[in-house]
């Protein structure tokens, strides 16, 4: 494959060894291209053209963070990577900027998946944190019967961090309509984020 096309990830974790392992894991991909390993996100070396951080806060200041490498490199793409499934840290991390939050027990494809994910313009959320943080709260009175039945089909699809080209594919229907589709979710549940679709769809039992 085109090497250039390739998704360029720089992994800032201070565990050397589970470091390791995750780019080990993310460099069996032919997609994706490991850069570099740093420490530590103030000394890191940031290499050009870098597509994705994957940032392990609970060693690092989340806000402190993605202003330091979105003022480095505006294009790049902040994975929050954490041992913690408190809803109100992912929502945190989400506010800060981050467009991911992914939980280390996370399954090595899931990893991947999430990472070609924010590559294709998206934003991932680990349903298994959104849910946690609905169950303390109460219930919404929002009606569960506002979308259609192919807009649920495809809020829960959005909701397990597929992008629009998998839904497309999943559902037999062209990546232009699955576009659509989403925009009209987006209108009608009043988000902005895939992030936050996928916490609708938990919310009205679709996920």
């Amino acid at each position: 494959m085109d090497t250039n096309a390739q998704i360029r990830v720089l992994i800032v974790e201070k565990q050397v060894l589970f470091a390791k392992a995750v780019a080990q894991v993310l460099s069996a991909d032919p997609e994706i291209k490991v850069v570099g390993i740093n420490a530590g996100a103030q000394t890191a070396t940031l290499p050009k053209d870098i597509d994705i951080v994957i940032i392990d806060i609970d060693n690092e200041e989340i806000d402190d963070v993605v202003e330091h490498f979105k003022a480095r490199s505006p294009g790049a793409k902040i994975c929050a990577l954490s041992a913690h499934t408190q809803g109100e840290l992912m929502q945190h991390c989400l506010s800060a900027g981050a467009e991911a939050y992914i939980v280390k027990d996370s399954s090595l494809q899931e990893l991947v998946a999430a990472i070609k994910t924010l590559a294709e313009g998206s934003s991932y959320v680990d349903p298994r944190v959104a849910a946690s943080l609905l169950r303390r709260r109460a219930p919404s009175n929002r009606p569960t019967n506002e979308l259609s039945p192919r807009e649920r089909e495809i809020i829960r699809l959005i909701a397990q961090g597929l992008s629009n080209r998998d839904i497309g594919r999943r559902l037999v229907l062209s990546e232009k309509t699955i576009k659509n589709h989403v925009s009209h979710i987006f209108a009608k549940i009043h988000c902005t984020a895939r992030s936050q679709a996928a916490v609708h769809a938990i919310r009205i039992g679709l996920a």
